[in-house]
């Protein structure tokens, strides 16, 4: 066995006998496009709300809730899809929330959520790093579609007026701060254990 090892290193070291440089380059640029356009393809399937609601832990738990709100139906015909919220737009955002998704594909392997009550159990933890998510990046997904410099305050309550020119203009506050609930159901905050 090692012997084999041995000589299979040889040959893949050894310069080669058959082909030039320029084909082994073409090659291997030819493989290297094939390779990205498959990886983004498949970063691209799996930023689908069929991929999201493909299990019935999201399907069953979560989905319905979306479809109560404005964010799914509106006089605009304008929707939300689960990855405007939850995965970032730009490339490397996106990568990092995808390499945080597969701690989400352990529990959907060993069953943290697949049943409602789980998910109700787990549902104020998972609340909350997405709310911890969203605040570091200054609900960057939410401004993707709410633009504060467009704002019209003048067509806001009194109250949404005072809050956006004060706490969202001095950077005091994001949107998550104020706006936890607005598509999917507030988690029972009772669960909470004191620190």
């Amino acid at each position: 066995m090692f012997k084999l090892i041995k000589r299979y290193w040889i040959t893949i070291n050894r310069p080669s006998a058959y082909f030039s440089l320029g084909f082994l380059t073409l090659g291997g640029f030819v493989a290297g496009v094939i390779f990205w356009g498959a990886f983004n393809t498949a970063l691209e399937l799996t930023n689908t709300e069929a991929f999201c609601t493909g299990c019935h832990e999201m399907r069953d738990n979560v989905y319905p809730e979306l479809q109560t709100t404005i964010h799914y139906t509106n006089r605009s015909g304008v929707r939300a899809r689960c990855p405007d919220c939850h995965v970032p737009h730009n490339w490397t955002s996106k990568i990092a929330r995808k390499m945080q998704a597969s701690k989400e594909v352990w529990g959907k392997i060993f069953g943290t959520i697949s049943t409602r009550e789980k998910f109700l159990d787990h549902r104020l933890v998972l609340a909350q790093h997405e709310w911890e998510r969203m605040k570091a990046n200054d609900s960057l997904e939410c401004r993707n579609c709410h633009d504060y410099q467009s704002m019209d305050f003048t067509r806001q309550s009194p109250r949404a007026q005072a809050m956006h020119s004060t706490f969202l203009a001095n950077g005091e506050k994001t949107c998550i701060d104020c706006h936890r609930g607005i598509a999917h159901r507030l988690p029972d905050v009772a669960q909470a254990k004191e620190p």
